[in-house]
């Protein structure tokens, strides 16, 4: 499972952008309705089991949202492209503290 500490995470037109942290490093975020379809990258390979994985934000108490999304690759940034967490994140926005990725 990779744990991502959300630093900022901004509203624009239609998506968010921000910035979170994995081990000490920052990296950029990007999350979006699924125009071309469910995607998660990461900026980093991983190697899962199943063509689908966990992705999940979550906040204090039990605020969480989560989809399985098809992992597709290595980006620059950590991108989520997804309905369901995108309409949730913009009624939840400032209250989610961690995106969780789980791949086992």
């Amino acid at each position: 499972m990779l744990n991502f500490k959300i630093k900022k995470l901004d509203i624009f037109q239609s998506y968010f952008f921000g910035e979170v942290e994995f081990r000490e490093d920052p990296y950029k975020v990007n999350i979006q309705n699924q125009r071309r379809g469910k995607v998660l990258k990461l900026p980093f390979e991983i190697n899962p089991k199943r063509e689908n994985v966990l992705v999940r934000f979550s906040g204090p108490g039990e605020l969480f949202v989560e989809d399985y999304l098809p992992y597709k690759g290595e980006s620059e940034w950590l991108e989520v492209d997804s309905d369901e967490i995108t309409y949730y994140i913009a009624d939840h926005q400032d209250q989610l503290d961690t995106i969780e990725i789980v791949y086992d």
